[in-house]
């Protein structure tokens, strides 16, 4: 699964789920059997995207073989070790998490989407509306408790004390100057909340259970805004290996309109296509890690 806004920080064994394109194509590239397989790790094989996938990449004259994942680390140390060719499963600021604490130079070469993160009211519809009622609940998890503060500074509702804080904290609100207070709680409570008549930002995997639709959001994270781009979605290769050339037919065939059809449907339309050139992913991931340094 592309990682959306609460990956699991957990490490167990991986479940290879091979998806070939042909009969025959078993090896990886990375085992000198067949080098012209390009192996892909993702924790999300089983989605009809891939499935899509594949026959565009086929049809382009690719072989192609995917490989499930039953956790987020696993695949990040599997192409680092070469048992994999890339992987498409994470959003920057996870990779750049990995590679300052692993000592690891994975690298973007290709933007897939992003999962914005939305305020959602139920008495309301404009962020106007929000700053009348003068609280928001959001999800106090690390992951995504700093990225929900960052989508009401981009608001217009939250004042920080200090500007550009990758994970802010309630305690790097400046309340005097900020529209609204903040109230943080498990993130599965943001839904009591919402019901209960509070805006609140809600992640992705609770919307259903507040009987809610992404597209209903009040307001939800731009990707172009630097508070939003650590997370956007990427391919991801090692150092040596990013300009590829077969490797960027795999972003084309990514953003395919009939992939990114898959892609909606296996996202229930909370999926927002983004076009990052590699070298722009690069600069975020490359700032990204820098404010991580700094912050340990």
């Amino acid at each position: 699964m592309h990682i959306r806004h609460t990956p699991l920080f957990r490490k167990a064994a991986a479940v290879a789920v091979t998806l070939g394109l042909a009969a025959g194509i078993t090896a990886c590239a990375s085992d000198g059997s067949d080098d012209d397989v390009i192996t892909i790790g993702s924790t999300e094989a089983d989605k009809s995207q891939w499935k899509v996938f594949q026959e565009k990449a086929k049809a382009a004259g690719l072989n192609v073989e995917v490989k499930g994942f039953t956790d987020y680390n696993t695949p990040n140390q599997a192409l680092s070790e070469d048992e994999l060719d890339v992987n498409q499963f994470q959003h920057l600021l996870f990779l750049a998490n990995y590679n300052v604490n692993s000592d690891a130079d994975l690298v973007p070469f290709g933007a897939t989407e992003i999962f914005p993160l939305g305020l959602y009211f139920k008495d309301g519809s404009t962020v106007a509306d929000v700053e009348k009622a003068g609280e928001v609940v959001i999800p106090n998890d690390p992951t995504n408790q700093g990225r929900a503060i960052n989508v009401l500074v981009q608001a217009g509702l939250v004042t920080l004390s200090k500007d550009g804080l990758l994970t802010p904290t309630p305690a790097d609100v400046d309340t005097a100057k900020s529209k609204v207070k903040i109230t943080a709680v498990d993130a599965s409570q943001t839904v009591a909340g919402y019901q209960d008549g509070k805006p609140a930002v809600i992640n992705n995997n609770f919307l259903e259970g507040a009987e809610v639709t992404a597209q209903e959001a009040v307001f939800k994270d731009d990707p172009s805004k630097p508070e939003a781009q650590p997370y956007i979605n990427v391919w991801v290769t090692t150092a040596d290996r990013k300009d590829d050339e077969n490797y960027r037919k795999l972003v084309e065939i990514f953003h395919d309109p009939e992939v990114q059809e898959a892609v909606q449907n296996d996202t229930n339309g909370s999926a927002v296509e983004v076009n990052n050139s590699a070298e722009e992913l690069q600069q975020i991931l490359t700032d990204t890690e820098a404010k991580i340094k700094e912050q340990n």
